[in-house]
């Protein structure tokens, strides 16, 4: 978990409580941790979401590169990150044998809320939805005592609730994929954003697929050209381009590192 800029207190929990900390689904859900609250080893980003547009918040590339594969998933329709295990008290599990008390501020004695990296909703093939835990940490983090006392904690906690729970590490994650999602991710921000140039680029949409579909020069050179022949500042038609991977129009490989060298043969239209 994050470490804390100060003594973690019952007051400190019952101020995230009463903020709705880790309740709401979708554009309502408030994380237990921000960016705001803690520091981090690695990088802390906020990213706009395309399925819950809202704020996300991430302490790590490691959290961040598998956020975006779950974006790119269609089958998720709702992804909560810090997820908190508030009743771990509550909840009936065997738990004699577990170090909870590693789990407290030395200071306080106040016991940490324990959260869960990734709360997800997918939809099975007949619209089904159900719920999955995810923890997300580093490979090497798995030699260390206290992070295995945390993920059996997890484990045990949502076998309980009969949720699915798994560990990912980097080793599964798809960095060339999420790479290419990042790439393009921005540009359904975009539309939220920018209502009236989304239209314009919607009505680009034909033109500009026609060219892609009927020409096997490299992509930035159709790119470059249909920016010259429509009179349009640098930027926008590499713009539209990646709003159409976003928007599934265009298809291409997205397990390969996108090279805009490469001839628009290895794009495909969407039906």
């Amino acid at each position: 978990m994050p470490r804390a800029k100060a003594e973690w207190t019952q007051d400190t929990v019952r101020r995230f409580m009463r903020e709705g900390r880790g309740k709401g689904d979708g554009k309502e859900y408030k994380p237990w941790f921000t960016t705001h609250d803690f520091p981090s080893k690695g990088r802390a980003t906020r990213v706009l979401g395309w399925k819950t547009k809202r704020i996300h918040h991430f302490f790590s590339d490691l959290q961040l590169k598998y956020f975006y594969l779950l974006e790119w998933d269609q089958s998720v329709i709702d992804i909560k990150e810090h997820f908190p295990i508030l009743d771990l008290d509550a909840v009936d599990f065997y738990k004699d044998d577990l170090r909870l008390d590693k789990f407290r501020d030395k200071n306080s004695n106040e016991s940490y809320i324990l959260c869960t990296t990734f709360l997800i909703t997918k939809l099975d093939g007949n619209g089904n939805s159900k719920v999955v835990a995810r923890a997300v940490k580093n490979a090497s983090d798995l030699n260390k005592t206290i992070t295995l006392d945390k993920l059996e904690i997890e484990r045990r906690y949502w076998k309980s609730k009969g949720i699915e729970w798994g560990i990912i590490t980097n080793k599964n994650i798809n960095s060339i994929r999420a790479k290419n999602i990042e790439w393009i991710h921005s540009t359904l921000n975009y539309e939220e954003e920018n209502d009236a140039n989304i239209v314009e680029l919607e009505d680009l949409t034909d033109a500009f697929l026609y060219r892609v579909s009927e020409s096997g020069e490299p992509i930035r050179k159709v790119i470059l050209s249909f920016e010259q022949d429509y009179g349009f500042d640098s930027g926008k038609g590499m713009l539209l381009f990646k709003y159409l991977i976003a928007k599934r129009k265009i298809i291409i490989d997205m397990d390969k590192p996108i090279n805009l060298n490469d001839g628009c043969h290895i794009l495909s239209i969407a039906k």
